[in-house]
């Protein structure tokens, strides 16, 4: 099956701190990773090298069949201006923990705002198809909604739909329900459910156990910025086999 994501040993520090320590990994098309671990184990970190908003200090990595961030000419890289890696970029969309909208743009208006203003598509259309979008996420209603009227769990939605409505390759969760309040968060998680059985392509680095045990193709636990275990979320979050991995999932559920 073809690879949208191809990492070979990626690196990357801050100042003495190792972030990354080689990670490699493949992620097939359509396919549902969950990548859980402890805070500062660099989950957060291997997302946002892959949606280049941190450069890779070490390695290769690759994005929908494409060397992020360089051209190869030869055997030597150069590296990409910042118009082409946003070109790159287009091919995931990524969503954040904290919603990031636009507080004078209503939902409506947030989701169209990058089909618009980056894909220079057709504005008529691009709020038909947002409108279908908020649908989807259970926000028909709440289109003319500015994100003061929204709860947090509505808000995130509409961050969901507005990373939908750029049409990606590759969604990138990171930690999406961990600034909702519990009884937010089970709303957030059936849209992504939604979105794991309808074939799109995800990365979902959470602390939901349950929800990557329900929907994940396969689960990687990270710890100290290396991958110390993978494997079907039955082998990880059942049957670990590393004492570290056995640790992190006992304290999750204790």
């Amino acid at each position: 099956m073809t690879a949208i994501v191809r990492a070979v040993e990626i690196r990357k520090s801050y100042g003495d701190f190792q972030a990354l320590q080689g990670i490699s990994l493949d992620v097939a098309q359509g396919e549902v990773l969950c990548i859980i671990g402890p805070s500062g184990s660099g989950k957060s970190t291997f997302l946002r090298c892959i949606n280049q908003l941190e450069q890779i200090d070490g390695g290769a990595l690759w994005v929908n069949g494409e060397l992020a961030g360089y051209r190869q000419a030869g055997d030597k890289l150069h590296e990409l201006s910042e118009r082409q890696i946003a070109r790159q970029r287009l091919a995931t969309s990524m969503v954040f923990q904290r919603f990031n909208l636009f507080p004078h743009k209503t939902a409506l208006e947030n989701v169209i705002e990058g089909p618009v203003q980056v894909l220079r598509r057709n504005r008529a259309q691009a709020e038909k198809e947002a409108r279908t979008l908020l649908e989807r996420v259970g926000l028909g209603h709440k289109c003319d909604a500015f994100p003061v009227e929204l709860s947090g769990g509505q808000q995130q939605r509409v961050a969901i739909a507005r990373a939908l409505a750029m049409q990606p390759q590759l969604m990138l969760f990171d930690e999406p329900t961990s600034a909702l309040d519990p009884e937010l968060v089970g709303e957030v998680l059936a849209v992504m459910r939604d979105l794991a059985s309808s074939g799109i392509t995800m990365i979902v680095v959470t602390h939901e156990l349950g929800f990557a045990r329900e929907v994940a193709d396969r689960v990687v636990f990270m710890d100290g910025g290396r991958i110390v275990e993978s494997g079907t979320p039955e082998q990880v979050l059942s049957r670990p086999q590393n004492k570290r991995t056995q640790d992190f999932i006992a304290a999750v559920i204790a």
